[in-house]
């Protein structure tokens, strides 16, 4: 592929992508509809961008930020429905979530994540998994699984327990609880976080930086590193077909009607197991 090819507009429904000076791809997440919710047709780019952002020459970094007020706002309630009522579409974006992960993990060109706002689901997956993750101070970080009524799956069993700890992960993936860019930073689920104003900034410094490096040292530097998200791979697949069962189940259907409601979820008094 060529980079004319992958930065045609229109190319990735959903993301807009831009190479700059010095071989830098920006990519943007961008919904002019909703806060850069991600529907079915930009779910299926957000996948398989990354494999071919690896397969085209004169890329030597990517740049991945939210277009507007934040970074991303998750699923789109059309998708979840879809996926909770059709299992063809359950098959297939649960093939797509498994994709997202392993193909940002395996691109080998390095990717910064510019946070801000709130940062959410597919989006929330692609920047904490990113080489470089950088947060605006007030940038509101949220895995929202179970509060939509299935288990944290996604990314969350392969990343969270090695950047934040076991303990953190598990008090922010079982109860839903938001953290800030200041906190996750304390708590190392995040790179670097700096004052809003800063954080386009300090995001491209960062990718110039990793640009302008040895193609091979780097590149090889984080295949290394990727072996200690790879070697999680049977917790991560258990993770994502438990959350996918739960799209099966009563308790999604309860959590989205909540959400759309605005209103607290009745979620079932026991679970089967």
């Amino acid at each position: 592929m060529t980079t004319a090819q992958l930065t045609a507009p229109g190319a990735y429904p959903g993301l807009t992508l831009q190479l700059h000076d010095g071989g830098i791809l920006e990519v943007v997440i961008r919904s002019d509809k909703t806060l850069n919710s991600v529907n079915a047709d930009a779910h299926r780019a957000l996948t398989r961008v990354w494999r071919d952002i690896d397969d085209t020459p004169g890329i030597r970094c990517v740049l991945v930020r939210g277009d507007g007020r934040g970074f991303s706002s998750g699923g789109d309630f059309t998708l979840i429905e879809e996926m909770s009522s059709d299992f063809t579409a359950l098959t297939r974006v649960w093939k797509e979530a498994r994709d997202l992960v392993y193909n940002v993990i395996n691109c080998s060109k390095p990717i910064v994540s510019a946070i801000h706002g709130p940062c959410v689901g597919a989006g929330l997956a692609v920047a904490l998994l990113t080489d470089v993750s950088i947060t605006a101070h007030t940038a509101r970080l949220l895995d929202g699984h179970v509060r939509l009524g299935v288990a944290a799956g996604d990314h969350a069993a392969i990343i969270w327990p090695l950047l934040c700890g076991l303990n953190k992960a598990k008090y922010h993936l079982m109860t839903g609880e938001p953290v800030s860019g200041i906190e996750a930073e304390r708590i190392g689920l995040v790179s670097l976080t700096v004052p809003d104003d800063e954080l386009l900034d300090r995001a491209w410094k960062v990718a110039r930086q990793l640009a302008s490096g040895s193609p091979t040292a780097t590149r090889w530097t984080k295949y290394a590193l990727n072996n200690w998200l790879r070697q999680a791979g049977p917790t991560f697949d258990a993770s994502l077909a438990l959350e996918f069962l739960g799209f099966t189940g009563p308790d999604v259907r309860e959590g989205l009607s909540s959400l759309r409601e605005k209103r607290a979820p009745n979620f079932a008094d026991d679970a089967p197991l």
